[in-house]
């Protein structure tokens, strides 16, 4: 099996050695990743100038590919140029900080395995939760095991998964949620501040925080401490309103 591995936290960071040290347990892997760290950039690309990977080593191994573009960019050219062979799988992450609710909709992380999904390829997303001594072994590992159970459901379609691990699970583990993503509004507030020289600027928050539900969702599964899996789709048509435009007999108007 081949796995393509990419994230976008960037090619150095711990979260995809450690990803990359377990998936080696169970394929080939091939890394190709960003130079720099893209959080936030959601499914950008790169069209209006060239793309530029190099290879990166550790040591004397060769080790992946390092991409002066966006995570989207990584999966790209990895299927398309830089992989040996086809991916069977793609891998993003770990993610150093969770990728859950709405965030997905703004996560390079959740982009890139967005777009091995466009390819007809099995993709997962990876994440973490922010800790400044997270433990990225245990998650990776954790990952694998979670990853492998996914890959013997075999299923002929490709599948999209977004997989999220909170702090607390690396220690005290209290079981996985297969749950839908959270759609609540949060983090509208900003700090106003000025710079040196007097001009205005504005530095987002997290607050106000999600709003409590009745139904459980990925944020309120990791605040209770569990694992959560969710199966995504980028296919953002609305069908049932789509059936009901079609007798609103909408037509250009003449002129």
């Amino acid at each position: 099996m081949q796995i393509l591995l990419t994230n976008d936290d960037g090619i150095y960071a711990p979260g995809l050695a450690a990803m990359e040290r377990e998936l080696r347990k169970i394929a080939d892997v091939c890394v190709v990743a960003p130079v720099t760290e893209q959080s936030g950039v959601g499914h950008s690309i790169t069209f209006l100038s060239p793309l530029t990977a190099r290879e990166v080593f550790d040591g004397e191994r060769f080790r992946g590919w390092a991409v002066e573009g966006s995570p989207a960019d990584c999966v790209k050219l990895g299927v398309f140029e830089l992989c040996k062979k086809r991916p069977d799988l793609v891998v993003s992450g770990i993610n150093g900080g969770l990728n859950a609710g709405i965030n997905v909709l703004y996560s390079g992380t959740v982009a890139a395995a967005i777009e091995g999904s466009f390819f007809g390829i099995t993709s997962i997303a990876v994440s973490l939760e922010h800790d400044e001594h997270a433990d990225f072994d245990q998650a990776a590992a954790m990952a694998r095991g979670v990853i492998e159970q996914l890959l013997a459901q075999q299923r002929a379609s490709r599948q999209l998964f977004n997989l999220n691990f909170p702090t607390s699970a690396m220690k005290s583990p209290k079981g996985l949620r297969v749950v839908p993503m959270g759609v609540e509004r949060y983090g509208e507030l900003y700090i106003k501040r000025q710079d040196p020289k007097g001009r205005d600027y504005y530095w987002a928050t997290n607050d106000p925080p999600p709003k409590p539900t009745e139904n459980e969702t990925d944020l309120t599964a990791l605040a209770a401490g569990y694992v959560t899996l969710t199966a995504l789709d980028y296919d953002m048509t609305k069908f049932d309103m789509l059936r009901e435009m079609h007798d609103w007999e909408v037509e250009l108007p003449k002129s």
